[in-house]
C-alpha cells in the first residue's frame, strides 16, 4: 500500500510499502546495497532532495548549454543553438511562472507588472534583462530598476521611486514632479498633495534651483506655498500668508535679497501683516505693496493732517 510521508526538508514524498506477506517486510529479503562514499556525501549535505534534484537539473541544462554552443560554433549558427538551450531549459522546469515587484510605494504598480509578465513563459535563459529594465525606466515614477532571475522560474523587479516635491501647473494642467522636473503623473484639483506649487513654461526644470535658492533661508521654506518662474529668469514667490515676494534675476542676486527679506522677517515680522507684495528686484530698494482700502485711508487721512489756508 502506498504511504505520504514527509521527508528531509519538508518535501512530502509518496513512498511504497507492503504488508506482513510482502517479501520486502522487515528483516525479509535480501540485505540492501551500501551507500557507495559519494551518496553518503550527497546525504550529509544540509538540503532538501528536491534542492538536490533542482541542483541535478540545472547541471544537466548547463551541459547540454555547452555542447549546443559547442556545437553551434563548429556549425556556425549559434543563435540556433541559443533557441535550442532556451527550449530545452525551459522544458527543464527554467521557465518564467512568477514576477515579484519589490519597492513600489507610492507609484501604480499596474505598468509595472504589464512590463514584467511579458516575459512569462519565457525560458529563463532567453530573458534580456537590460531590455526589461530600460522599459521600467521609461515608467516616469522609476529612477532605477534592478532586474534578476531568481531560479528556478521566478522574474525579480526591484524598484527605486523617484520622490515628488512640488506641483507643476501649466497650460491649465497640474503635474506631480521631482526635484530634477520630471513629471510624474498627473493630479486634481480635488486632490492636490501638500507640496509647494511651481507656475509657468519650464518651471518644472528650475525645481532644483528652487529648492537650492530655499535652502539659504530655511525659516521661509515651511512658509513657502508657490513659486512662480517669470520670464524664464526669475522667481516671485508665494507664501502661506498670502503675500508675493518678487526676487531679482541670477542666483547670487536672488539668493542675497532672500537673506535680507528673512533677516527682516524675523526682526519685523513681515509675512502676516496684510501686505500684499514684496518687491526686493532693485538691490537699493525694498517696496511694499499694500492693499488698495489701506492705500485709500493713508491717502485720506495724509489730506486730512494737511494744513488748511486762511479765508479772505
Amino acid at each position: 500500500m502506498a504511504e505520504a510521508r514527509i521527508r528531509r526538508g519538508g518535501t512530502a514524498r509518496l513512498t511504497r510499502t507492503t504488508g506482513p506477506r510482502g517479501r520486502t517486510g522487515p528483516g525479509r529479503g535480501k540485505p540492501g546495497k551500501r551507500r557507495s562514499w559519494f551518496g553518503r556525501m550527497l546525504h550529509a549535505l544540509p538540503v532538501s532532495d528536491d534542492t538536490l534534484q533542482r541542483m541535478a537539473s540545472w547541471a544537466i541544462v548547463g551541459i547540454v548549454v555547452i555542447a549546443l554552443g559547442g556545437i553551434a560554433m563548429l556549425m556556425g549558427v549559434p543563435a540556433t543553438a541559443g533557441q535550442k538551450a532556451a527550449e530545452v531549459a525551459a522544458s527543464a522546469g527554467f521557465e518564467v511562472q512568477k514576477v515579484e515587484v519589490r519597492g513600489v510605494e507610492r507609484m501604480d504598480e499596474l505598468p509595472v507588472y504589464n512590463i514584467a509578465l511579458g516575459q512569462v513563459d519565457r525560458s529563463m535563459l532567453s530573458l534580456d534583462l537590460p531590455k526589461v529594465r530600460d522599459e521600467m525606466l521609461k515608467l516616469g515614477w522609476v529612477k532605477d530598476a534592478r532586474i534578476s532571475r531568481r531560479l528556478p522560474d521566478t522574474l525579480v523587479v526591484d524598484i527605486v521611486e523617484r520622490d515628488p516635491v512640488a506641483v507643476w501647473q501649466h497650460d491649465g494642467q497640474l503635474h506631480l514632479i521631482d526635484v530634477q522636473g520630471v513629471v510624474l503623473q498627473s493630479v486634481s484639483t480635488d486632490a492636490m498633495p501638500d507640496l509647494p506649487l511651481v507656475v509657468g513654461p519650464d518651471a518644472n526644470r528650475q525645481t532644483a534651483g528652487l529648492n537650492k535658492l530655499m535652502e539659504n533661508a530655511p525659516a521661509l521654506k515651511p512658509m513657502l506655498a508657490g513659486a512662480t518662474w517669470v520670464g524664464n529668469r526669475r522667481w516671485d514667490l508665494r507664501f502661506q500668508s498670502g503675500e508675493t515676494l518678487s526676487l531679482p534675476e541670477g542666483d547670487r542676486a536672488s539668493a542675497t535679497a532672500l537673506v535680507n527679506f528673512a533677516r527682516m522677517d524675523g526682526v519685523n515680522r513681515l509675512l502676516g501683516r496684510g501686505i500684499v507684495k514684496f518687491d526686493m528686484r532693485d538691490p537699493d530698494r525694498f517696496v511694499l505693496r499694500l492693499p488698495q482700502n489701506q492705500v485709500n485711508d493713508k491717502a485720506a487721512a495724509s489730506a486730512e493732517a494737511e494744513p488748511q489756508g486762511e479765508e479772505g
